[in-house]
């Protein structure tokens, strides 16, 4: 909790300066209905975020921190302490804008894609593997991007220099998947990331992106990288005096090529995103691999007073090249043979009040993941979550939700927005 109080008091001493400051405080309440007996059958978090920008001319420095509480990790219980709470720094950049370029350094967050239930693309920033595995939370990561802008879209040429180590949540956690004991030995997690090379060896990007200005909108994106890729494997080692097991991160090289893409053709919206993963390192543990994304949106207007009904059609296919090397199984890919069809009512009623929900279902290993979520706006500050979810895994197959155990939630997130 003195996190929490420390970030509140610097976002009040910004607000002194001349500085652009905004942020939120956010109460998240979850109970499981279902989950293994020996993981804790509810948790709440309490979440601070603050966002600092000064402009001056032609520079821009923006600054953003995390702080979070877990309820378990107040108390000095091992058998319920999650290790979800911590103060982090997400980004932290400086920007420089030219005539038609700008130049950008430090610490900083990108979003790529257009799917509405996993960006298969978005391969720039890791995810906090302390979080909730239904949302997205980002680290930053240290990088110089240089941009060129057109008419029609934008070159950007980023480079990447560091690998960082990812903490994980322990086991109590509903969504930490890793077994507690291995043959009655427990089974730790390294936060330590194995690297191919050096982690500070760059990861160089070059992605261009564009619009279209015909009778169909079209944006497009290209996005090529030599470097570390966003996929990891984990090996688990028994250690030198036989007393537990160890498991951690292992990093590799690649040439990776993405593209993502969106199409509106009058009330429907097409979707695609592909990349295909050459892997240069000497690492024999991991194939050549590609995954694709299709999609399509169609809304119909007015289906009673102001409000809209979109109807979502997606489908997700993830594959190998060699079949003696990792499997998607192995790897804990779980959109690999998967469809989801979804309804997304917004009210329009000046509110942001929408409620979007659906059924994903694995095509292979038969398991399914039904959802309904529901977000509101109230007083311009306040915002209201609401979302259920259950997990059918597979019986005969051992994914990652299978590991997981069978799942049932509701989650109630309340959020003061200044």
């Amino acid at each position: 909790m003195r996190s929490i109080f420390s970030l509140l008091l610097l976002c009040l001493s910004l607000l002194q300066a001349d500085v652009q400051v905004q942020g939120s405080i956010e109460n998240t309440s979850q109970y499981y209905i279902e989950i293994p007996s020996d993981k804790n059958n509810l948790n709440n978090t309490l979440r601070a975020n603050i966002e600092a920008e000064y402009t001056k001319d032609d520079l821009t420095l923006k600054g953003s921190l995390s702080a979070q509480e877990d309820f378990y990790d107040l108390f000095n219980d091992p058998t319920k302490e999650t290790k979800r709470s911590f103060v982090r720094l997400n980004e932290l950049y400086g920007t420089y804008e030219f005539e038609n370029d700008q130049l950008l350094v430090g610490k900083s967050i990108r979003f790529w894609g257009a799917l509405e239930v996993r960006n298969v693309v978005d391969t720039f920033n890791p995810q906090d593997l302390r979080s909730d595995v239904f949302e997205t939370d980002k680290l930053g990561v240290w990088n110089v991007a240089y941009s060129h802008y057109t008419e029609m879209g934008e070159f950007n040429a980023i480079v990447k220099f560091y690998e960082q180590d990812r903490e994980m949540a322990a086991y109590p956690y509903a969504y930490y998947f890793f077994p507690e004991t291995i043959a009655t030995l427990d089974l730790n997690y390294k936060s330590k990331l194995v690297s191919e090379e050096s982690r500070y060896r760059p990861s160089v990007y070059l992605k261009y992106a564009a619009s279209t200005e015909t009778e169909y909108a079209l944006d497009y994106a290209f996005v090529y990288e030599n470097g570390y890729d966003s996929q990891r494997y984990y090996s688990i080692d028994l250690t030198e005096d036989f007393t537990h097991f160890t498991t951690q991160e292992h990093a590799y090289l690649v040439n990776k090529f993405s593209m993502f893409n969106t199409l509106v053709v009058g009330a429907t919206l097409f979707k695609m995103e592909a990349l295909y993963t050459d892997v240069i390192s000497n690492d024999i543990n991991i194939s050549d691999y590609y995954h694709l994304g299709f999609g399509l949106e169609h809304t119909l207007s007015g289906v009673y007073k102001e409000a809209d009904l979109g109807v979502i059609c997606e489908y997700y296919y993830y594959n190998t090249l060699d079949q003696d090397k990792y499997s998607d199984l192995e790897l804990f890919e779980t959109m690999q043979d998967d469809l989801f069809v979804g309804l997304r009512y917004t009210f329009n009623e000046g509110n942001d009040a929408s409620v979007v929900g659906g059924i994903i279902a694995d095509l292979e290993y038969d398991e399914e993941v039904y959802y309904m979520e529901y977000e509101s706006r109230f007083a311009e500050v306040l915002k209201i979550n609401f979302d259920y979810r259950y997990i059918n895994p597979s019986k005969n197959y051992q994914t990652a939700f299978n590991l997981l155990g069978k799942h049932e939630r509701v989650s109630l997130k309340i959020g003061y927005y200044f």
